[in-house]
């Protein structure tokens, strides 16, 4: 006589793929925005890079295109809402949205000039805010569920010497998350923000040639190294993929330890 054996059901992990999706991706011809970029595409993703370089562009995209993966581009000003508007609501919704394009002008607060403030604040929090709402309006019209990944950083979380303007428009991006992580969570689109370190870079490079700088980042990371930029791709496709579903509003650290002190 043979008992009979249970099978043991197991739950469904949606994985890490992203086949059939759009995604956008702002300042994405060079630095973290090109290693997204490249990323969601390894992972199937239809890409557009977007930027305003389009030299630039045309070069990461033919790179993308010669590893046999998807990707388009997009000249465009994120800090002009009427380009946004038009090129963005033009076009199928993305499902997937990485809010890259960013800048900092590492200044005393004594030495901030009004110009530096209206700059950073263009393109680190209204082009966050104007992209995320031409997405949300293309998903919203189409009843699709999307992931929304801001790209903030550490400085969103601390302060810092000289990054006051820094600090200030990342917190901004920090608490425009969470609102819109509840805004937006009814109709299935989730918002999280990507809270980088100091990543090594041919654009970081020259501030590390100062001493007492580099062993100061150094001194405040807990792994006594800076990121490299592949240590971002990961966590891109993480949170733009259905095995991060239950996540929103939240903030996933990357920053080697720093906030951990």
């Amino acid at each position: 006589m043979t008992s009979a054996t249970s099978v043991t059901p197991l739950p469904v992990f949606g994985g890490f793929r992203l086949d059939g999706k759009r995604a956008l991706v702002t300042g994405g011809g060079r630095g973290l925005g090109l290693a997204a970029g490249w990323a969601l595409a390894q992972a199937g993703a239809e890409v557009t890079l977007a930027a305003r370089s389009g030299v630039e562009l045309e070069a990461a995209c033919a790179a993308i295109r010669a590893q046999g993966a998807s990707a388009d581009f997009l000249v465009l000003d994120v800090t002009d809402p009427v380009a946004v508007q038009r090129e963005i609501g033009s076009r199928p919704p993305f499902q997937i949205l990485v809010n890259n394009a960013g800048m900092n002008r590492p200044k005393l607060l004594t030495d901030t000039a009004d110009e530096d403030i209206d700059a950073v604040f263009a393109l680190n929090v209204k082009a966050t805010f104007y992209v995320s709402r031409e997405v949300a309006r293309s998903l919203q019209a189409a009843g699709l569920p999307g992931s929304i990944i801001n790209v903030s950083s550490q400085m969103g979380h601390v302060g810092s010497p000289r990054r006051t303007l820094y600090c200030a428009s990342k917190h901004a991006v920090e608490g425009m998350s969470k609102a819109l992580a509840w805004e937006l969570g009814p109709a299935g689109i989730r918002v999280n923000t990507l809270c980088p370190t100091f990543i090594e870079t041919t654009l970081t490079a020259p501030m590390f040639e100062d001493a007492s700088f580099r062993r100061f980042v150094l001194d405040k990371i807990a792994l006594g190294r800076l990121g490299r930029i592949d240590e971002v791709m990961g966590p891109v496709v993480f949170l733009a993929s259905d095995a991060s579903s239950l996540m929103t509003g939240s903030a996933l650290m990357l920053d080697g330890g720093w906030t951990a002190a």
